[in-house]
């Protein structure tokens, strides 16, 4: 049985500044829920294909790395701990 591939990447941006990294397999509901509790971004990035959770969240975890590399050690705005 092959594994449901509903997930994707995404980032919170404002111009080209990224303030968060993240996954969900419900794009728009994820981006209102971010509204909602706050959040100031411009636009939301979907930045991979579905593909499964597992794959996704390991993505997430790769790119927030790769921020964390290019930033001295600090996460995007919003992302709170290292696995997003």
């Amino acid at each position: 049985m092959t594994k449901k591939q509903d997930t994707v990447t995404y980032e919170l941006k404002k111009g080209n500044e990224v303030l968060y990294v993240g996954t969900t397999n419900d794009p728009e509901r994820r981006e209102q829920e971010h509204t909602d509790s706050g959040k100031q971004f411009g636009h939301m990035n979907i930045t991979s294909r579905k593909m499964t959770e597992q794959g996704a969240m390991k993505k997430e975890k790769k790119r927030l790395d790769t921020y964390r590399q290019n930033h001295g050690g600090n996460n995007p705005k919003y992302n709170k701990d290292d696995d997003g």
